[in-house]
């Protein structure tokens, strides 16, 4: 018998079954399109994005709003404390749950996201990294909190040569993550991503969708929408989010407090600028985001399939490609 995830063909031969995956920079009009064919295709969507698995802050990490997730099936948003830690593995189990959950109810899976780093968790495997404890992982949200992104990368870069140029500096979780790895085990990051991956999970067949609007387009987006963000509930989830710090409800160091845009409304909560400013360089660390997710997206997520007007007409393509699964 094939395993429970396969299907068999009227031959009689066992085919992997769909997952499909949308990626592309914030603000391209992922969730859109992802909505626009589960509605046509009997999907459900899955997501993605390391942030918007938190509850606490869903207008500020750009989560889909009430009518948005009525008019489709989603998972995996809003399903954390923001006490809670999360890691890339601990994401591809519960989106790979949600795969067979999907296909077993003759649904399709239609991920969406920015998280390059989990989508190669789920597509290419893990590398054989061994856990990291949780001292070592406090020590690190302590020492990066204490000193700041840069200079917490400049120390590790020092300790830990094989780094450099190969991660993302102003990557904090990245940063973090290679630091982490190599206090716990004394190999670089890199050593232990050099070893053979342990592969995807067993029956599934990735079809890969890249979202590419004009740069320019996309930073105007990205300007346009957290000036909106401001004015829709933003800053009260931040004062509840920072509230919780505060009162040691929520780790210093949590995952979530790390979001684009956090930061800067503290900032100005806290009064040490204006609310012009905050908006400004949160407006700015959004767009450098942007920028990382359209390099990623160029040199890492190989899709056979691009579009640079996702709110065009679905091209026959795409449309074939999901009626012939």
């Amino acid at each position: 018998m094939p395993p429970s995830n396969w299907t068999v063909n009227n031959q009689g031969q066992t085919r992997n079954q769909p997952v499909y995956l949308i990626n592309g920079p914030t603000a391209s009009g992922k969730s859109s399109l992802a909505i626009r064919l589960a509605q046509r295709f009997n999907g459900v969507i899955i997501n993605a994005d390391s942030m918007q698995l938190y509850d606490a802050i869903p207008t500020l990490t750009a989560q889909p709003d009430e009518e948005e997730l009525s008019q489709a099936p989603h998972r995996l948003y809003a399903v954390l404390k923001p006490s809670e830690r999360t890691d890339a593995v601990q994401w591809r189990d519960m989106a790979t749950v949600e795969i067979r959950r999907a296909h077993d109810q003759g649904q399709t899976p239609i991920l969406v996201g920015g998280t390059g780093f989990y989508i190669q968790t789920l597509t290419e495997g893990l590398s054989p990294i061994p856990d990291v404890p949780k001292a070592v992982r406090q020590r690190a949200d302590a020492h990066l909190t204490d000193i700041g992104l840069p200079a917490f990368y400049a120390e590790l870069a020092d300790q830990d040569p094989d780094i450099q140029n190969r991660i993302d500096p102003h990557n904090p979780r990245r940063v973090q993550r290679a630091w982490e790895v190599f206090h716990a085990t004394g190999k670089s990051l890199i050593h232990w991503q050099s070893l053979p991956k342990s592969g995807p999970p067993a029956g599934l067949s990735f079809y890969k969708i890249a979202l590419a609007p004009a740069r320019e387009d996309v930073y105007a987006r990205c300007n346009a929408r957290f000036e909106q963000m401001f004015d829709t509930g933003a800053v009260e989830e931040a004062k509840m989010l920072k509230a919780g710090i505060d009162a040691g409800d929520v780790p210093t160091g949590a995952l979530i407090t790390k979001a684009i845009g956090f930061p800067e409304t503290c900032q100005w909560l806290d009064g040490h600028i204006d609310k012009s400013t905050a908006i400004e360089r949160a407006q700015q660390a959004t767009r450098r985001y942007a920028k990382r997710q359209m390099t990623w997206l160029r040199n890492q997520f190989c899709a056979p399939m691009t579009l640079e007007h996702p709110n065009d007409d679905l091209p026959s393509e795409l449309v074939n490609s999901f009626e012939n699964r």
